[in-house]
């Protein structure tokens, strides 16, 4: 059943599955090459993590999140990624600071030559690395909850015209401060960067109102 839960789960958050899509046992047993139940377990096991919904006689379908439950996803986000930073700025070994920085010169090379795509993936990969260098496994696990809950909105923020270069020194900042072995300016600049994505979000939100 794991495989399955792990092929829906990517599927929603490669966009392959969008926000209110309906999910269809029969289609999912024949895409994943899994029983009915094995589906519906794993239909189940989304559910409770906040990624589909499952409707009174009408099956399931993927979770459209709001701009207001998005917002207050990034505020959680800034309290658990600010501890992660504060962990791997204690933990971080000569190694994990090379590899952080060599993420850091990727992202800028990617904003120089205007690859949003792959600043956006180079993001995820810091925020990933982060997490594994701080060994809060708990605090992991629920951040990639979130993620996955968020992943529509995430993809709107990162095509937000400019948001590359406003995001790029925020991150380098947390690469420097977890690289300096300073858990509270880590957290500090983990939690101003979380910040402005909730900023940019409501940005985004009043340009779609105009």
């Amino acid at each position: 059943m794991s495989d399955v839960v792990a092929g829906i789960r990517e599927a929603i958050l490669s966009g392959e599955f969008v926000p209110n899509q309906r999910l269809i046992e029969a289609d999912l047993s024949e895409q994943f090459a899994a029983s009915r139940a094995s589906v519906r377990a794993a239909l189940l096991e989304l559910a409770n993590e906040g990624l589909i919904e499952r409707m009174q006689n009408r099956g399931a379908r993927v979770r459209a999140v709001s701009l207001d439950e998005a917002v207050e996803i990034s505020e959680v986000r800034m309290v658990i990624e600010g501890l992660c930073a504060a962990k791997a700025a204690e933990r971080a070994t000569a190694g994990d600071a090379a590899d952080l920085r060599a993420v850091g010169e990727e992202m800028r090379a990617a904003v120089a030559s205007g690859d949003v795509l792959g600043y956006s993936r180079l993001n995820e990969r810091l925020h990933g690395r982060i997490r594994e260098i701080s060994g809060q496994r708990t605090a992991a696990g629920v951040l990639e909850r979130l993620r996955a809950q968020n992943v529509r909105h995430q993809f709107r923020l990162a095509m937000h015209p400019g948001r590359p270069q406003v995001s790029l020194p925020q991150h380098l900042e947390i690469i420097e401060a977890i690289c300096a072995r300073d858990p509270e300016a880590a957290e500090h600049a983990a939690r101003a960067h979380l910040r402005s994505v909730i900023e940019t979000l409501a940005q985004i939100d009043r340009d779609r109102a105009h």
